[in-house]
């Protein structure tokens, strides 16, 4: 945990950046250690341990910003560092609209780093034995097969974690921050006819008893032989299903979009939308930062600015920006937070729809379960994908597909929002369920 005497030494950088010259500072103390075991093929093949530690300065001088880190943390360097970031702001154009956020705005209940439950006590007495354990047990490898396939290969990864970090500015902020992860994830790789096929699965979680490490290769090894056999399907337009695991590819771009930097150098779709409805009624988008237990949840940004539930999309509508004091100031806007903590995607039209049952709704059409590769275009929204997935008839999977290529542009996909479900994955940093949109153009 983030010291005492870590946290006086934070607040002695801002009394030294002030005492050196600059009328403002930020000083942000990160501190993060990680144990990794990777297997190969149910054999140990790496364990790894990393710590690491840095002090990020963000200094305001005569009108003037920069910002500056180091991870050399002894105090008789400090002053020395911090002498070199004064000089050195000095001879930077001024910049009028740097600023750090008004106080009023910023987070003053994250006291002790560990007000929303996020670390596991017991991640301090993993031994390197029980790590090794851990990964050796999730292991598939070697597990029987029928002659239709084999396993060549199977990569695995085990991790735990732990990251603090304390924000502190010379307007009296200090904030904390401090999260445990329990990680796994697993690639498996089948032969089949001469031809390989890959899966992946992963988990994570703050709660070492909330992960399940062996239900990942099990899920890996279903995901690779369901690929066996994989070929494109006709060009066309389909009911397109997206999983839970990949749906954050179509939604990601709305929230970069929404983004004050991308507003501010014309380079959004979203320009001028706050309080338009550019969206179907059925979807809504809130920004859940707070919430006890889940990961990535955060009680501030990187500025020290307080988060808040608040609607992103609500029902179709476009309700905010995500705007930093710098941004906010450049534009003539209110700010609000940097970027959205954690979204999530409301089920539409009604609670309790997995990937199954809005198969059954949607009747025909294609499930994609992976996105490999593509691009999309934050000025006009256009995008193209490689995708694969499964063809579906009458609710159910009809054979694997692969080869083809997913294309449009997201406003008139979004329009065309058939079902948002209710089973988004808790170990993701976007909460997206399955997603469901009619007449999508697919290319093979």
């Amino acid at each position: 945990m983030i010291t005492d005497k870590e946290l006086n030494f934070v607040r002695e950088a801002l009394e030294t950046a002030r005492r050196c010259g600059a009328q403002k500072a930020r000083a942000t103390l990160s501190k993060s250690e990680e144990d990794l075991v990777a297997t190969l093929d149910g054999e140990v093949d790496r364990v790894t341990h990393c710590a690491d530690r840095s002090l990020s300065l963000a200094l305001f001088v005569d009108g003037r910003f920069g910002s500056y880190s180091t991870n050399k943390l002894e105090p008789e360097a400090l002053e020395a560092f911090i002498v070199k970031a004064v000089e050195a702001t000095r001879v930077i154009a001024e910049d009028p609209c740097r600023d750090l956020p008004d106080p009023a705005r910023c987070c003053r209940d994250a006291l002790t780093g560990n007000e929303l439950g996020l670390v596991d006590p017991e991640r301090g007495g993993v031994t390197p034995a029980e790590r090794q354990r851990i990964a050796l047990e999730a292991s598939a490898f070697p597990v029987a097969t029928p002659p239709e396939y084999k396993i060549v290969s199977e990569e695995g990864e085990y991790s735990d974690s732990i990251y603090e970090t304390v924000v502190m500015d010379t307007n009296g902020v200090c904030c904390r921050h401090s999260e445990t992860s329990f990680d796994y994830g697993v690639e498996i790789t089948v032969e089949s006819g001469g031809e390989k096929y890959s899966g992946y699965w992963w988990d994570a979680s703050s709660d070492h008893r909330a992960l399940d490490a062996p239900a990942c290769g099990r899920r890996a090894l279903e995901r690779a032989v369901g690929q066996i056999g994989s070929a494109p399907v006709e060009s066309g337009r389909y009911t397109a299903v997206i999983d839970a695991e990949m749906a954050s590819k179509v939604v990601s771009p709305l929230l970069r979009a929404l983004s004050g930097y991308a507003i501010q150098q014309n380079s959004s779709f979203l320009m001028d939308s706050v309080g338009k409805r550019l969206f179907p009624d059925g979807l809504t988008i809130l920004d859940v930062p707070r919430t006890p237990g889940q990961t990535c949840s955060k009680y501030f940004d990187s500025e020290g600015v307080a988060t808040v539930e608040a609607p992103v999309i609500e029902r179709g509508v476009v309700k905010e920006y995500f705007i930093n004091t710098y941004m906010a100031n450049k534009m003539q806007l209110a700010p609000t937070i940097e970027d959205a903590t954690r979204p999530k995607v409301l089920p539409w039209p009604r609670a309790g729809l997995n990937c199954e049952a809005i198969l059954r709704e949607c009747g025909s059409g294609i499930l994609v379960t992976d996105f490999n590769g593509g691009n999309s275009n934050p000025v006009t929204g256009d995008f193209s994908y490689g995708i694969e997935g499964y063809l579906f008839e009458q609710g159910r999977i009809v054979r694997p597909v692969s080869g083809m290529l997913m294309t449009g542009n997201f406003l008139k996909l979004w329009s065309r929002l058939l079902f948002a479900g209710d089973d988004a994955r808790p170990c993701q940093t976007k909460l997206v369920p399955t997603l469901a949109f009619s007449e999508v153009d697919f290319s093979g």
